[in-house]
C-alpha cells in the first residue's frame, strides 16, 4: 500500500444515520441561560505565575459564587 501525503489524501463526510433534533430540549446556545454556562461550562485560564493552582481555584469559586470547581491538572507553565 502506497502512503500518500496529507494534501493528496481524498476525504470526505461519513453520515452513518441522519438525526432529527427536538427543539423543545435543550436551548439555542446563544440564547442559554448564563447560570448553565456557569454550571456546566470550564474556563480557559492563564494563570499567572506565584498562586498556587489550588488558590487560583478557590479565587474562581468565590468571584462565581460556586460550591464546586476544579482543574484538569496542573496549572503551572
Amino acid at each position: 500500500m502506497k502512503l500518500l501525503p496529507p494534501w493528496d489524501v481524498k476525504r470526505g463526510i461519513v453520515a452513518k444515520t441522519e438525526a432529527d433534533t427536538n427543539s423543545t430540549v435543550g436551548y439555542d446556545p446563544y440564547a442559554r441561560p448564563i447560570s448553565l454556562h456557569i454550571r456546566f461550562g470550564m474556563i480557559n485560564l492563564d494563570k499567572p505565575s506565584g498562586p498556587s493552582s489550588h488558590e487560583v481555584v478557590a479565587w474562581v469559586k468565590r468571584m462565581l459564587g460556586l460550591k464546586h470547581a476544579g482543574h484538569g491538572g496542573t496549572l503551572d507553565a
